[in-house]
């Protein structure tokens, strides 16, 4: 989602990547919360962070609670910044239920981007 988000915003500007520590599909969840926005991530692919080996990137984001204690160092980052956000697929409950959370977490990382990613060298351009 955070690269979904990411994107939609900032797409004149950056490129966002992701990938993670445990790839597998995206949930279908996530993939309704965000078309909820009219943001479409379908075609996104859940990544290795081994496909991004031995890229350089401005800034290496992590989002999920346990990326700093899992992944604590991605080589290619000149900067990094960790951020937790609750994994809306551990969530037990109805569908509903889950989706809401799905959607929470979207709002919350949407939230996040906006105020944390609007670099100095991105505010001149949007």
């Amino acid at each position: 989602m955070a690269e979904g988000l990411t994107n939609s915003l900032y797409s004149k500007v950056l490129s966002a990547k992701s990938a993670g520590t445990r790839p597998g599909q995206v949930h279908p969840m996530a993939i309704q919360a965000m078309a909820e926005m009219d943001i479409d991530i379908h075609r996104q692919v859940s990544k290795g962070l081994d496909v991004f080996e031995g890229q350089e990137f401005d800034y290496v984001v992590m989002v999920c609670s346990n990326a700093a204690e899992t992944c604590p160092f991605f080589p290619g980052g000149r900067k990094q910044i960790h951020h937790s956000f609750e994994d809306p697929a551990s969530v037990d409950g109805t569908d509903e239920e889950k989706l809401r959370t799905f959607r929470k977490s979207r709002n919350q990382i949407n939230k996040w981007i906006i105020d944390n990613l609007v670099l100095s060298d991105v505010q001149g351009v949007m």
